[in-house]
């Protein structure tokens, strides 16, 4: 009898309990699953590979712990990750999935954290996240960096020194609640940050800005030709799963480089647009 799915809603111990129960695949079953997968679109086959590398997620997602994060969460996401490699895999490369899916797993992960942990803002570049996800395991204490450690690990992640000592005193500065946890805790936030923002002149201004915004992308955008309003929707107007230079320069049959040239022009272009479009002259008049 198949043991059932098991989920991540209830005791974290009983799920990796029986995540852990599913057994490996010989490397022969799983061709055989993944080619049945993308040959008939069994999903059962689908289910047998995902389910049998469970214990994987479980393991890659309890090195992301130190982030303050539940560990069923990462977990969740990882599964995503898990999922998604299976539906890419293709079985006759000659790579196992644990190998292939490694990568699709922290992916998911690495993007939960920097959605939901409070250094998102700060972790926004390539080199930022490396530095994000790299930074705990590289110090040797958990004493500040000195001087020539800050040296170090800057040079060995290719980032700015202040952007080390920016990294390391966030990771090591404290959450403050917003709401007191009890009556005598009278300095935080919430008894003395008045929200400015709700008034009614701030709410307008905000409005007739976003619409200056909206207004002034769609000029922009009816202001560039066909391809290079197509690369710029792709690579920035895309909620997710944004187009690579790549994938647009197989498209258009030409280099990845002359993509990004394009994409640079456009860009520049629809600055100017959206800066006229934003004059002082360009603001609708106020409501009567």
């Amino acid at each position: 009898m198949a043991l059932p799915v098991p989920t991540a809603s209830g005791s974290i111990e009983a799920y990796i309990q029986a995540a852990n129960r599913f057994p490996m695949l010989s490397a022969e079953e799983e061709v055989g699953f993944a080619r049945r997968y993308r040959e008939e679109n069994d999903l059962e086959a689908a289910r047998a590979l995902v389910l049998s590398h469970l214990r994987l997620v479980v393991a890659i997602a309890r090195g992301y712990l130190g982030y303050g994060l539940p560990h069923a969460d990462l977990i969740q996401e990882g599964n995503v990750g898990l999922m998604k490699a299976v539906k890419r895999f293709d079985p006759e490369r000659g790579v196992r999935l644990v190998s292939f899916a490694i990568h699709w797993i922290k992916a998911e992960i690495h993007e939960y954290i920097l959605r939901n942990w409070r250094l998102v803002k700060v972790a926004t570049t390539k080199a930022q996240r490396k530095l994000f996800f790299n930074l705990r395991s590289m110090k040797s204490a958990l004493a500040p960096l000195s001087a020539d450690e800050v040296d170090r690990v800057a040079s060995a992640l290719k980032v700015k020194p202040e952007e080390v000592t920016e990294m390391e005193t966030r990771l090591s500065g404290r959450d403050l609640a917003f709401e007191p946890e009890d009556d005598d805790e009278s300095y935080a936030p919430a008894q003395y940050l008045a929200d400015h923002e709700s008034e009614p002149s701030k709410l307008l201004e905000a409005a007739q800005a976003e619409q200056l915004r909206s207004a002034g992308l769609a000029t922009a955008l009816d202001g560039l030709d066909a391809r290079s309003r197509r690369i710029i929707e792709a690579r920035w107007l895309r909620e997710n799963d944004a187009a690579t230079l790549h994938e647009l320069a197989a498209e258009f049959g030409v280099s990845a480089e002359r993509i990004r040239q394009i994409e640079a022009k456009a860009l520049e272009k629809m600055r100017k647009a959206i800066s006229v479009a934003q004059s002082p002259h360009a603001l609708p008049a106020p409501v009567a």
